[in-house]
This record gives C-alpha cells, structure tokens and sequence, in this order.
C-alpha cells in the first residue's frame, strides 16, 4: 500500500523523499511514475503538494569512515 506526502515550503523533491522514507535517486522513477505531472511542477514543489510514495524499499545508506588519526 502507498503511502502519501505533503511537500513543506521551498522543498524540492528529493528532499521531501528523503525526509518522508530515506528513499534516494535510484526510487526517484518509481515515486514520478506513480505521480503523472509531479516533474513539470519545478526543482522546488509548490507548499502542500500531495507526494504518493510507492512501496519502495529504501535506499541503503553507504559512508565512508575517514580516520585522522592512528592509535
């Protein structure tokens, strides 16, 4: 089942993914898919645009750890 989002003031879509289900560029065909007209709205969604999010497992995290330092 889809769940379904509000895009806050001066959120773009990515950001509004991200914040909603940690979803990353590679759910981003699935979330325009099942929202016909979403990417003619602009890099910035209009406040209070409804977002479906399809069931989408989200995208792993991956970081690199940087040491500074050697004990």
């Amino acid at each position: 089942m889809a769940d379904a989002i509000t895009s806050r003031q001066g959120e773009t879509l990515d950001a509004a993914l991200w914040r909603a289900r940690s979803l990353g560029p590679s759910n981003l065909g699935a979330v325009l898919s099942a929202n016909p007209g979403l990417a003619g709205l602009g890099a910035v969604l209009p406040t209070g645009t409804p977002v479906i999010l399809p069931d989408v497992p989200p995208t792993p995290v991956v970081r690199d750890i940087v040491q500074l330092w050697s004990d």
